[in-house]
């Protein structure tokens, strides 16, 4: 595991995946990330590429070609080469070098990295078409953050604090059997409290939020996770139908792209929240995740 600290985190980062696995805020003591227990849900904060969610029949189209790829792609199951490290950064790479042409058509590079100023992590992605074709994907986050923080709390202790975006309509989604539904258009967003029911229908989606805050009604520790610009957030936790509870954790996922809509005609080109980016050129993107 690759370690990076300051005065006021350890993160641990492991190479399969480029995944954090372990932020440690070492003036408060509290660890604030998903285990990984696998009774649960074994990861804790992949990336999720060339998909987020889930295709329909597991399947898309390019050029009248089929490829079969499963939910969230497999960037998150690939091992990372280090490309650069510090004491409080550290930046992974991925070439894809003809591995996953089967899947998926395209070759790329992938940059992720990771950097540390004073409380807060900054995660920085780059994707780099190395095709002389245009290239079609989607790219997300999925943090998971341990609830209760501390012993003395429940779940139901927790809430989400929502920052829409500035002049920009807010729209929540549903999933149906993992594929997008338009619910509504939103004009405020209440404190959404945590509690078993929240994901029984599977993940909450929303467009154009810019900040989500975890927080908690006994103290003053939190996470604050911060993606201006980003088109879609995800809010997930697993789900136990046989006892109706959630697993003790919550996941703020900014993404830039979605599950196929139920409608979804397969063409990749043409799939709801995806991204294009040219012959050679770079896609970049970043958020930041506060530590209260």
């Amino acid at each position: 595991m690759i370690e990076i600290e300051n005065e006021w985190l350890k993160v641990g980062i492991e190479r399969n995946g480029a995944e954090v696995r372990k932020v440690k805020h070492k003036k408060n003591n509290l660890d604030y990330m998903w285990t990984g227990d696998q009774a649960y849900w074994g990861r804790v904060s992949p990336v999720l590429f060339p998909i987020v969610g889930r295709l329909k029949d597991d399947q898309y189209q390019i050029n009248e070609r089929t490829y079969k790829l499963s939910q969230h792609g497999f960037l998150r199951d690939v091992e990372f080469d280090v490309l650069e490290q510090t004491a409080t950064s550290a930046d992974f790479i991925f070439e894809s070098t003809g591995r996953f042409i089967e899947v998926y058509p395209y070759e790329f590079k992938a940059i992720i990295r990771y950097m540390l100023n004073d409380d807060s992590l900054i995660v920085k992605w780059e994707i780099v078409n190395e095709n002389e074709q245009e290239m079609y994907f989607s790219i997300g986050a999925h943090p998971a953050f341990k609830i209760p923080l501390l012993e003395n709390e429940t779940i139901e202790d927790y809430g989400l604090q929502f920052t829409p975006a500035a002049d920009k309509n807010v729209t929540e989604y549903e999933l149906t059997n993992s594929l997008l539904h338009e619910k509504r258009n939103i004009n405020e967003i209440k404190t959404l409290q945590l509690g078993n029911s929240l994901f029984s229908h599977d993940a909450l989606v929303y467009s154009n939020i810019d900040k989500i805050m975890l927080v908690s009604n006994k103290t003053s520790h939190g996470v604050e996770v911060m993606f201006e610009n980003f088109p879609f957030v995800g809010i997930w936790s697993k789900y136990n139908e046989e006892d109706g509870s959630i697993a003790p954790f919550v996941c703020i996922e900014p993404w830039y792209g979605v599950a196929d809509r139920y409608g979804t005609s397969g063409n990749f080109k043409e799939k709801f929240g995806v991204n294009m980016l040219e012959p050679g050129q770079t896609f970049q993107a970043e958020y930041k995740m506060k530590f209260n």
